[in-house]
């Protein structure tokens, strides 16, 4: 028999390659060995009748049908709003958008100490830096500006941060990228208050007095360090060179690094360009990591990013290294959870104990894998974040992503909150769940609140709509999610 004889009978057979023998030559008795080998990740999601071994050599057996590719929606895409010229309302409305450039060119001439409140994560940070050189570049006296940094598992609303921030004895306040909800004034004392933010947010929900800028309601929902970005490029000429960066970094940090640039965002070429997307990204992890530690140096991530001038500085501060090995080792570490789903399988809940805040990242990482046709959302609770308080995120899978109605993870918690058996439930969860965005949501709450939230879904209990095994059919996988993490 020749060669291709053996190549021919080969092809017209479904063969299935055994993980095992993935780093070895196949063998045909009597014949030369072929020149190929194939490695274990082909032979693992090779599912189909093994292709062609000669060109222009089909398999008379039909292929085994596969499932349709999910198609997610590129986010620049999504439609936008217009107002009654016709004109995309984006990246706020413009009314707003003139307020508040009018309240930075207001603070500026004031001369009085002005304080910055930015959250603790790529894009709050950047949006402060970004409003902090507009600032600066406009005549304002770096002297005058205070930066405060929230404290581990506070927020702008609490009494501690209220009197925090009173101690600046500021004349001006920004906040930034930290979410708003009504609430009495940021301070006691005498001020004006500057809201610029992106998170889900109603028409009253700022601090009372506080003017109030965000692009939640206007698709494709900017950053608050793009939207940040936007308000101040036309306030100076040097704002665009030497902030671009800065708004690249905090947008790639919430929208991650895949994002299109395309309109109705801004054209950053010319930045990419100049500084490269891998420093940018690889900035991003570095100033993100301090926050996500048990000692919390979200000061430190602060001090690094305005003492340079381009994101490859950033990439050889020590303390930031440092602080991402740190995280990468607890990530990996909490990784290996085991998920649950609620009865009606749209749940999945992962329960980890870390005092780092790793409960996002794992969220993130997990909505990128899981799969099941009932699945939209990701839950990762944390009970070892703050003392007495479960910390958690969600996350669409994505799955889950390309379904219409798009999956709104606010409307879905609060949802399962009201078929609680006791109705104060809602209540007593506090003001902290279900906040964020429709499609990266959160909170933290008691823990007893939490078991009770839990309940609700009925982990573990088989229903019409859970993931169960497959009866009378193909053996499923070997090469498994859990078993793919248990390798890493």
């Amino acid at each position: 028999m020749t060669i291709e004889n053996t190549m021919r009978l080969l092809a017209s057979k479904s063969v299935v390659i055994p993980s095992y023998r993935a780093h070895t030559f196949l063998y045909f008795p009597c014949v030369r060995r072929p020149s190929f080998i194939i490695p274990q990740r082909f032979a693992m999601k090779r599912t189909a009748t093994t292709a062609s071994l000669k060109a222009g050599t089909q398999s008379p057996k039909k292929s085994r049908t596969s499932k349709p590719s999910i198609i997610v929606p590129e986010y620049h895409s999504t439609p936008s709003k217009k107002d009654s010229n016709g004109e995309i309302i984006w990246p706020a409305p413009k009314s707003r958008i003139e307020a508040a450039r009018t309240f930075i060119r207001e603070c500026v001439a004031a001369s009085q100490p002005t304080l910055i409140v930015p959250d603790k994560d790529a894009d709050g940070l950047t949006s402060g830096a970004i409003l902090r050189k507009t600032l600066i570049l406009l005549g304002l006296d770096p002297e005058l500006i205070s930066v405060y940094v929230l404290k581990k598992g506070r927020n702008v609303h609490d009494d501690e941060s209220r009197t925090a921030m009173a101690s600046y004895k500021p004349a001006f306040i920004f906040v930034l990228d930290q979410g708003s909800r009504e609430s009495p004034p940021l301070i006691d004392e005498p001020h004006r208050g500057l809201v610029i933010d992106h998170h889900h947010a109603e028409e009253k929900d700022h601090p009372k007095g506080a003017e109030f800028v965000t692009a939640c309601n206007s698709a494709p929902v900017a950053t608050s360090s793009l939207l940040t970005y936007l308000i101040c490029r036309d306030l100076h000429p040097k704002v665009e060179s030497t902030c671009d960066w800065l708004c690249a970094m905090g947008t790639h940090g919430d929208l991650g690094n895949t994002l299109k640039w395309e309109p109705p965002f801004p054209d950053m070429k010319a930045t990419f360009k100049m500084y490269t997307k891998k420093a940018i990204n690889d900035a991003v992890s570095l100033i993100n990591a301090p926050r996500r530690t048990a000692t919390y140096n979200v000061p430190g991530a602060w001090e690094a990013l305005i003492a340079v001038s381009t994101p490859k500085d950033l990439l050889k501060d020590k303390t930031l290294l440092a602080a991402r090995a740190e995280v990468n080792a607890e990530v990996e570490r909490c990784t290996h959870t085991a998920p649950k789903f609620s009865s009606d399988g749209r749940i999945a809940v992962f329960r980890i104990n870390s005092e780092a805040q790793v409960h996002p990242v794992i969220a993130t990482r997990w909505a990128g894998h899981l799969q099941s046709a009932s699945l939209e959302v990701i839950l990762v609770a944390n009970e070892g974040y703050l003392p007495g308080m479960v910390n958690f995120s969600c996350r669409i899978p994505r799955c889950a992503r390309a379904k219409d109605p798009p999956v709104n993870i606010i409307e879905i918690l609060r949802e399962v909150a009201s078929r609680a058996k006791d109705p104060t439930l809602r209540e007593r969860l506090g003001e902290s769940f279900a906040r964020g965005h429709k499609e990266a949501s959160g909170g933290i709450v008691p823990k007893a609140e939490f078991e009770e939230f839990v309940e609700v879904l009925e982990l573990g209990k088989k229903g019409s709509g859970s993931p169960q095994k497959s009866q009378n059919k193909t053996p499923k996988q070997g090469n498994t999610l859990l078993n793919y993490f248990a390798k890493r």
